[in-house]
């Protein structure tokens, strides 16, 4: 029986010649992440294992990102005692204020991950490197204390879901809108503990941006990974910034899917997810007011999401009562956005621009909701109490439609703006 992509890198990694779904392996690993929230639970069971020294300093990456720049003396004595650890093992990627950015923007930025890793996090969004046609997953701090040691982790075989794309995105609609069109379709169990595969001739048109985004949230749909197959655009985006040899690996033309989707790229629609479960999609609303845009996070703040964004803003005001956060996700985003002249845009337009952090996605800091606040925002989640108060409510979106929606004060896509006099 063929093999999918997942199951080849798996096996690869497992030293075996074939996995079947359901299968227990113990896999090496070309990386292992944390960032400042659960780096300092995995350190202190890696000490409490009675574990002196990690066993590859060059594969491990701890970015502190969540709380950082630091909000409390929780939060600094928390990346104190990540950045002593990191000090003391000689860890080679550690992250900290002014070389640090949003974890699953970064290690792609930096070339620390690529095609055919096989890659854990203790972060559920570590699936974001996918993208890249790696396998990457969040697993708990524990099992990253493990790695840090053994550099190994065992692993389940996923069984596959199978998304057929086709066609070429409308004007407006991005990656976000696909995901989160996806997950509305199969709901936030629909691909538990599987992989999700992405194939067919509509690949070729979505941007690295577009798949880092669709990957990103493969586990708002209980996935074990997302994962594209390695093209000419990946190959392209990794040139230059990974130095590994690249690992190209490809499904099997017998390989057993569990189910195909077939979807029509061009017939996908601005889509937001409603509170409070991000499969909860619409394509059409009542008017809605709101009181807060977040555009960033690990899902959108690489440049394309700056540059949407701006698009909308560009020559516009937010309007009044409207909060509008912009967040690029690492420094080099930052520093390519302000050349562009997007910051400037931003701060015309009546928004601020943010040092790089996950900051609000989580309810963190930089834009903690209000009792009854509204919040249109690029993020993943929108769960009860995500952002801020259990009563505000969290709409997902892509950054064209979040800005949209900062300009007219309410929930709007970027064909309204554009119509809007």
């Amino acid at each position: 029986m063929g093999m999918t992509m997942t199951q080849k890198i798996l096996a690869a990694h497992a030293g075996l010649a074939s996995v079947t779904a359901g299968q227990l392996i113990e896999a090496e690993l070309d990386m292992v992440l944390a960032n400042d929230i659960t780096a300092p639970v995995a350190i202190k069971e890696f000490e409490k294992a009675g574990a002196t020294c990690v066993r590859c300093r060059d594969k491990i990456s701890l970015v502190m990102d969540h709380f950082t720049p630091n909000k409390d003396i929780k939060a600094a004595c928390q990346v104190k005692l990540t950045r002593e650890f990191a000090e003391k093992q000689q860890i080679v990627h550690f992250y900290d204020v002014g070389e640090m950015g949003i974890e699953h923007a970064l290690l792609p930025e930096k070339g620390i991950v690529g095609a055919g890793d096989c890659i854990i996090g203790a972060d559920s969004h570590t699936c974001t490197y996918g993208a890249l046609g790696a396998f990457s997953t969040g697993v708990g701090s524990t099992d990253m204390a493990a790695g840090m040691m053994a550099q190994k982790c065992w692993f389940k075989v996923p069984s596959a879901i199978k998304f057929e794309l086709k066609g070429e995105l409308p004007p407006y609609v991005t990656g976000k809108d696909l995901i989160l069109h996806i997950i509305g379709l199969i709901g936030v169990d629909g691909a538990l503990y599987r992989s999700m595969e992405f194939t067919g001739e509509g690949v070729s048109s979505l941007s690295m941006d577009d798949r880092f985004t669709v990957c990103n949230m493969a586990i708002e749909a209980g996935a074990k990974n997302g994962i594209f197959p390695v093209d000419e655009k990946t190959l392209a985006y990794m040139e230059g910034r990974f130095t590994r040899p690249v690992k190209i690996f490809t499904a099997d033309d017998d390989a057993e899917y569990e189910k195909t989707y077939q979807i029509d790229l061009s017939a996908l629609k601005s889509t937001v997810s409603f509170p409070h479960l991000p499969e909860n999609t619409h394509t059409e609303w009542e008017e809605l007011p709101i009181q807060q845009v977040v555009i960033g996070s690990c899902t959108n703040g690489r440049i394309s999401d700056m540059r949407q964004a701006a698009e909308i803003l560009k020559g516009r005001k937010v309007a009044k009562g409207v909060r509008c956060i912009v967040i690029p996700a690492t420094q080099e985003v930052y520093l390519q956005a302000m050349k562009e002249g997007l910051l400037e845009t931003f701060i015309k337009s009546g928004a601020i621009v943010s040092t790089p952090t996950c900051g609000p996605c989580l309810g963190g800091h930089m834009g903690i909701l209000a009792d009854h606040e509204r919040c249109v925002s690029t993020t993943n989640r929108n769960f009860v109490g995500r952002m801020g108060h259990v009563t505000s409510e969290i709409y997902l979106a892509s950054p064209y439609t979040a800005a949209a929606s900062a300009v007219l004060g309410k929930l709007a896509t970027a064909k309204e703006v554009m119509e809007w006099k």
